[in-house]
């Protein structure tokens, strides 16, 4: 058997097979355009989104089936029969609907998120864009007025446009605030809440099973999963069992830990209940989910500042924690997830002096991702105790100093994985089992574990939060 996974993340598409000596591969890899046209607003073409999976899958090669996984929140509008995009892709790290949240929340109507999506009124989720799309694109209010409005996440246009399925799978349905958690159904209170029209939105269905064909060029392929790609990282590292977590270091950190059949809902931590997936005829998997907005995306905007040249240069640094030398970093650029859910809170250094070098302010940005890091896990852990070591991957995994740092703030081993592709390998296990069959490949990490004789000042990262959320 031979399986295609695609990645569609925020910045690229990735199309991964499992080789004949039973290792992952990555066949094919394209970027995107990354659209600002506005302070805090953030787009996709989904144009060229299609392109680059169409382009993805046939790269592939000839396949017996593919899955693909999406960017969980971003969402977009089409036209049920011309199946054309009617605006782009509004992204998860888009805030354009900050004050329509704030004024929700002070109507009181977060109880009710909360209550029934088990999330937080924020405009990281999908619910408050879909809204906006049909107030603000006049092709949306068209074809809404017409009967031919289609709202939903990336992936259910992709499936639309490409297999001719208008469904979204539960996992993503779970990161709308738009689905009711436990009845895994759209929720007429949330739907009215936010001023979604509930009937533009596609079918919830579990995370495998027959999604359509697409056409490729070696024939009609079958797609026999959907997810979200943090789920897909979760399955792909082989978390099963309550309280095995994960943190993925990508544009920004995505923590999640397996809950089981339980739905753990504890606002007063920050944590959201979601949904991990939910194998073909069988009950959902939950987990609790922590973001961290701002982790690659942060080095990024560094690298871009001159403040260093190749990523080589940061993996090591001759000075001590730049924290221990008064400097801190909160990488709130674009506002503060879990725990604290302010979207206008921004990213502040504190303790410059005109001693600090650049190189002392990039080591003060991992620090300070490892920092958001540790107060997501560390609300995961009182929750339900994280097993063994914590495993992460992402880029941000292949930086030693960041990946010691993160393990001796945390107290506990740390383990990256050497494998850079295990949402895709998610993917590709989810595809496998709707098939009926277990796909197994080795995954090989490596271990840092914490420094005993090393602590650092976790009162005064607090501080600069303080002021981050207050600014």
């Amino acid at each position: 058997m031979r399986l295609a996974g695609i990645d569609q993340g925020t910045t690229s598409t990735r199309a991964l097979i499992v080789n004949s000596d039973n290792e992952l591969q990555l066949v094919h890899s394209v970027e995107h355009k990354q659209f600002y046209p506005e302070l805090g607003w953030v787009e996709h073409d989904p144009e060229e989104l299609i392109l680059n999976i169409q382009a993805c899958v046939n790269a592939a090669g000839k396949v017996d089936a593919i899955g693909i996984d999406n960017q969980g929140e971003s969402c977009l509008a089409w036209d049920a029969v011309t199946k054309q995009a009617l605006s782009r892709v509004i992204v998860w790290q888009d805030n354009r609907t900050i004050n329509e949240i704030e004024a929700l929340k002070a109507s009181g109507k977060e109880s009710e998120t909360l209550s029934r999506a088990g999330l937080p009124l924020d405009p990281y989720f999908s619910a408050s864009k879909m809204a906006w799309l049909v107030k603000n694109i006049p092709a949306a209010k068209t074809a809404l007025a017409r009967g031919t409005l289609r709202l939903g996440t990336s992936d259910a246009f992709f499936l639309d446009r490409l297999t001719g399925r208008f469904v979204t799978d539960v996992s993503t349905a779970s990161r709308t605030s738009l689905m009711n958690l436990k009845q895994l159904e759209w929720d007429d209170t949330l739907c009215e809440i936010f001023e979604v029209p509930i009937e533009c939105l596609p079918t919830i269905v579990s995370t495998t099973g027959d999604f359509g064909s697409i056409d490729t060029e070696h024939g009609a392929t079958p797609i026999t999963a959907s997810v979200v790609d943090q789920q897909a990282a979760l399955y792909g590292f082989g978390c099963r069992d309550r309280g095995d977590a994960k943190i993925t270091f990508g544009t920004g950190a995505f923590a999640l830990m397996v809950s089981g059949g339980d739905i753990i809902n504890k606002p007063e931590l920050g944590l959201l209940p979601t949904v991990a997936w939910q194998l073909l005829g069988e009950k959902p998997v939950y987990a609790l989910d922590g973001g961290v907005y701002t982790a690659s995306a942060a080095l990024n905007w560094a690298k871009s500042l001159g403040l260093f040249n190749d990523f080589a240069e940061i993996n090591t640094f001759a000075t001590p924690a730049a924290i221990d030398a008064g400097l801190v970093f909160v990488p709130a650029l674009t506002g503060l997830g879990c725990p604290h859910w302010n979207a206008r809170a921004r990213g502040v250094w504190m303790g410059l002096s005109l001693d600090h070098t650049p190189e002392q302010l990039v080591q003060s940005i991992l620090e300070g991702v490892a920092f958001r890091a540790h107060e997501v896990i560390d609300a995961m852990n009182s929750c339900v105790p994280i097993k063994d070591a914590l495993v992460i991957d992402g880029g941000m995994s292949k930086n030693p100093y960041f990946v010691q740092f993160l393990a001796n703030v945390a107290a506990r081993e740390v383990r990256p994985a050497h494998m850079p592709e295990l949402t895709g390998l998610g993917t590709l296990q989810l595809a496998a089992m709707a098939l009926g069959e277990e796909l197994k490949t080795e995954s090989q990490f490596g271990s840092f574990l914490p420094e005993h004789d090393v602590s650092y000042s976790t009162v005064r990262f607090k501080l600069a939060v303080s002021n981050s959320l207050n600014w």
